[in-house]
This record gives C-alpha cells, structure tokens and sequence, in this order.
C-alpha cells in the first residue's frame, strides 16, 4: 500500500507552465506505475499521463501529447508532471494513482492521491 500526496496546482495564466508533484513515504512507491488524471467540473475523471516504475513508458492523452511530460525520481520518492503551454481548457483537479502497470484507464489504479487544482485563466 501506498499513500501519495499531490502537489502544484494554483491558478496560472494560459500559456504558462506548472510542475505538478506525486510523493511517497514508501519505498514501494519505485516499483509502481504511476498515472495521472483529471477532472474538470462537470465531467467526467479523464486520463491525462502514466509512466511505469522504470520510467521508459509514458502514455499520454492526445490532448496533453506535445505540451505535457511526466517523469519520475525515484531516489526521492516522487512522479513529476511538467505542464506547458497551459489552455483554460486544461482546468481541473489532477490526481495520481499508483497502480501495478501503465494504463489510461483509473480502474487499474489501486491507490490516488488527495487531489491538486489546477486553473487556467484565459
């Protein structure tokens, strides 16, 4: 088991940049898959990133594909999401799950985090 604590998100401007934060206390955490996801008001949970223990797959929804990258440290315990060239359409709370393999589905996710909003200000 795992207890991940998301961190980043603040109003930014459209265009701008925000690193979002996942860590760990567990040392466990280095062995998992870790995924990102959404949730804009309204809508339903979406997937937006994933990358696996190592590090070398990393999936990412076409809408993200370009201006997002997710990477990890695992000395440290932590799964970054660098977000760039933000659009007020990228609103919404972002969670990361930890979950035993990359997936762009939130089922195959056993753990998530609180939760950070991220808002984009035209």
């Amino acid at each position: 088991q795992v207890s991940l604590v998301v961190s980043g998100g603040r109003l930014v401007q459209a265009g701008g940049s925000l690193r979002l934060s996942c860590a760990a206390s567990e040392r466990t955490f280095s062995t998992y898959a870790v995924g990102w996801f959404r949730q804009a008001p309204g809508k339903e949970r979406e997937f937006v990133a994933a990358i696996n223990w190592r590090g070398d797959s990393t999936p990412y929804a076409n809408s993200v594909k370009g201006r997002f990258t997710v990477s990890r440290d695992n000395a440290v315990n932590t799964v970054y999401l660098q977000m760039n060239s933000l659009k007020p359409e990228d609103t919404a709370v972002y969670y990361c799950a930890a979950g035993r393999s990359v997936a762009d589905t939130s089922g195959a996710y056993a753990y998530w985090g609180q939760g950070t909003q991220v808002t984009v200000s035209s």
